[in-house]
């Protein structure tokens, strides 16, 4: 389940980037809400929300052994719960995509934008931070869940 599951969400996440390059990279937006939603290409240089930009060693670096790590935590310990196996899937998959993005490019390529009008501009994102994102909201569910805190009243 978890070789599907990454290999799913690379194969996904490549062909989405794939499309944006060669349809958004031109320089024209597709709408698909007005003032609410559209496809905006954007070279990112950076991590999340532009931090570390320019940085690109020290960035692929950082996910090369983020991604050993989990792999390696994933693959040994066969006993894990499945939504922790679904989790370490889910945000090694997004960390390969992006990582796939800065060895061939020197950049991540974006292009998911939300926004309200010009007056709120959510950052620029991919399937890969998706993924990373779903990922790390199982990761913290599951952490909460193996604490206990539920049978403390946190989920009632």
């Amino acid at each position: 389940m978890e070789i599907i599951i990454i290999v799913l969400g690379i194969i996904l996440d490549r062909v989405t980037k794939l499309w944006a390059i060669k349809r958004l990279s031109i320089g024209e937006d597709i709408v698909v809400i007005k003032d609410f939603f559209s496809f905006s290409y954007l070279e990112n240089r950076g991590a999340a929300f532009g931090i570390f930009k320019d940085k690109q060693l020290f960035l692929i670096s950082i996910t090369m052994v983020a991604i050993l790590l989990m792999m390696f935590y994933l693959f040994i310990n066969k006993t894990n719960p499945k939504i922790l196996k679904i989790s370490l899937s889910l945000i090694i998959s997004g960390a390969i995509g992006n990582l796939i993005d800065r060895i061939k490019y020197r950049y991540v390529v974006d292009f998911i934008f939300f926004h309200y009008k010009d007056k709120y501009h959510f950052p620029i994102f991919n399937i890969a931070d998706v993924l990373v994102s779903l990922g790390t909201i199982l990761l913290i569910i599951f952490i909460i869940k193996e604490d206990g805190y539920e049978d403390r009243g946190i989920f009632s």
